[in-house]
């Protein structure tokens, strides 16, 4: 009881119950409300609780994310608070979990967690996520580790996690990662730390970035969409190591010439964008007219860093070296 947590709401299926008139679960549960019907949770930590929003995860934005982060840093810029405990939407928590962590830079910890079965369904998970998230928040073990999800009594680093299946509860997982740690009966236990990840300081977040899926066939028509609708980014999710069509190559060279950056990603679960290949649409095509190798993150998660950090230094749309060293880890 010597730590004192924020319970931070912001909605998702964890703070939901079914409707009968929508035929559906919708918005039913404060966060405070959630938090408090946990047994036992008053004996962690003291608690506080903000509900900054009640929404689903596909009603997530980048500027939601934006405000949240400064509504939680300045949280945390009090002496007298610990920790912040988030709960989310599971659709897109890995995504405002690792946007946060970017931005991050005060030792006390962030953790999000969710739900996969809505507040008044049968075995709910809520209830012990967030019991052991404010664990989590409130042990000595995660400062300074920067942002954690935590799901299913296990924690994970938000730039490794992905949700892998629509329904179940043991959905989390960080493929060849695996999780930094866990949360048992008596303490919260780490494994490991992610290392290399930098963090950003813009000022506000102005950047717009877009993501084009490559498909077979797939040409420059999407590119040429983005740039002429004002973005400053595209990051395009390829195949493999990266490997794009090579009808969409005029189109990439085209964006760099017109200052927007161009990132490459891969559509598989893990592994680094790399340049092995050589033939054309492939990723030494791709950097031969200036795009960028995204390293191993999703391209969800990649366009969230782009956006950051053209938001901090929009110059580097222009700079392939710099912009590859920030992503190709």
């Amino acid at each position: 009881m010597s730590k004192k947590i924020i319970v931070v709401a912001t909605g998702g299926t964890i703070a939901m119950k079914y409707d009968p008139q929508c035929q559906g679960l919708v918005p039913a549960c404060s966060g405070e409300d959630l938090a408090l019907a946990v047994p036992g949770i008053e004996k962690i930590a003291q608690l506080g609780f903000l509900q900054f929003s009640n929404i689903s995860s596909a009603t997530m934005t980048p500027q939601n994310m934006w405000d949240l982060h400064q509504k939680v840093e300045e949280l945390l810029s009090h002496d007298d608070i610990d920790g912040v405990v988030i709960t989310h939407g599971t659709d897109t928590v890995e995504e405002t979990g690792y946007f946060l962590n970017l931005l991050h830079t005060n030792p006390k910890p962030i953790v999000l967690t969710a739900a996969m079965r809505g507040a008044g369904d049968i075995s709910a998970d809520g209830p012990i996520n967030i019991f052991n998230s404010v664990k989590a928040a409130a042990s000595d073990k995660t400062i300074g580790i920067g942002a954690l999800i935590c799901l299913n009594d296990t924690l994970y680093s938000p730039t490794d996690v992905m949700k892998t299946h629509s329904a179940n509860p043991a959905t989390f997982a960080a493929p060849w990662w695996g999780p930094v740690g866990y949360v048992d009966c008596d303490r919260v236990i780490i494994r490991h730390k992610v290392e290399g990840e930098k963090r950003f300081a813009p000022k506000k977040l102005t950047a717009r970035v877009d993501i084009i899926k490559c498909m077979t066939g797939s040409d420059r028509s999407y590119i040429d969409f983005a740039v002429a609708s004002g973005c400053q980014g595209i990051v395009i999710e390829g195949f493999g190591r990266g490997n794009i069509p090579p009808a969409m190559i005029p189109g990439i060279e085209d964006a760099v010439k017109n200052g927007v950056a161009v990132v490459i990603t891969s559509r598989t679960l893990a592994g680094r964008v790399l340049d092995v290949y050589g033939y054309p649409g492939s990723v030494t095509d791709s950097r031969r007219v200036g795009a960028v190798m995204g390293g191993e993150l999703t391209a969800a998660k990649a366009r969230l860093k782009l956006m950051i950090v053209l938001s901090e230094k929009p110059e580097l749309a222009k700079n392939q070296i710099q912009l590859e060293a920030l992503f190709d880890l």
